[in-house]
């Protein structure tokens, strides 16, 4: 559980599910979702196992991830390995056999960025952040493509239109806007840590929060537009607006707050706002989905 990150991986499930609920096509209680499911968490596990492959020296050095499995010596790097490599191919394969080579595809590009950009990336540049972002905003897509089921297509041949409908492009905005907050009060609070790793991050040279704070409230507040696209783009009702404006304004509240004090208090009010933005987030829109 420890080594393919079970509650990180949670969040993957929960958005994927979204998604896929959320396609006009997606039911459910059907084998669709549960297919969806089981390919995108063996995925997520895989790639949180090479993730601390990587990363197992910079781990050894941090407080807090020092009693991982792998530095922590219960298990060894080479059984890590197979056990990234079997999760990975069979959470790949699932996905293209069992749903479509839209999800297939989605999960590969998921790995790529996340493995062979953005890990390697967070010891070389601050905007790793930014990268890492996108490949924690695939997830949801993975189950919305999903929802449109397999199709009778030459195989191997995508149905890009899919990719680019609005609803997507609006999943993918919110994570990808939503985790940069998120992840910027996790550095500062940390950012201690991270430098002891080598990680090049954000938050490192800002002792009073300033920076941090100014980072998160320039990325929250293009998030009120999140309020507003699903109704103006027709798929949800205009109910939508009021709990999603009023949970971004709570954000940007935060964000305020912890600008002026430079807390570490602030800073842990604002993540722990942010894990409770986006189920709402979610759970509204679906519930106001046409």
């Amino acid at each position: 559980m420890a080594l393919t990150k079970a509650r990180l991986s949670a969040l993957v499930v929960v958005t994927t599910a979204a998604g896929y609920v959320l396609s006009p096509t997606g039911d459910f209680l059907s084998w669709g979702l549960v297919h969806t499911l089981l390919g995108t968490t063996m995925t997520a596990f895989g790639a949180a196992v090479f993730n601390q492959l990587m990363e197992m020296e910079p781990d050894a050095k941090m407080q807090r991830t020092s009693d991982r499995p792998l530095p922590g010596r219960r298990i060894s790097p080479v059984g890590a390995f197979l056990l990234g490599w079997v999760l990975c191919a069979l959470g790949i394969m699932h996905l293209g056999v069992k749903v479509n080579a839209e999800a297939s595809a989605l999960a590969v590009l998921t790995l790529v960025s996340y493995l062979f950009i953005y890990t390697p990336m967070k010891q070389r540049s601050s905007l790793n952040t930014l990268v890492g972002a996108v490949s924690g905003a695939i997830p949801p897509v993975i189950g919305w493509v999903a929802g449109a089921g397999p199709h009778g297509l030459q195989p191997g041949l995508l149905r890009w239109e899919l990719f680019v409908q609005p609803q997507a492009l609006f999943l993918f905005s919110l994570l990808f806007l939503w985790q940069l907050p998120h992840f910027l009060a996790i550095n500062w609070m940390y950012r201690e840590e991270y430098l002891r790793g080598g990680f090049v991050m954000w938050s490192n040279d800002d002792p009073t929060g300033a920076k941090t704070a100014r980072l998160a409230l320039r990325w929250t507040i293009p998030m009120l537009g999140l309020a507003i696209w699903p109704v103006w783009a027709g798929f949800a009702s205009a109910w939508f607006v009021a709990p999603a404006l009023l949970a971004t304004l709570y954000l940007v509240r935060l964000c305020l707050v912890f600008r002026r004090s430079g807390d570490r208090g602030d800073a842990r009010r604002l993540f722990f706002a942010t894990l409770i933005y986006l189920p709402v987030m979610l759970s509204a829109l679906l519930a106001a989905a046409r």
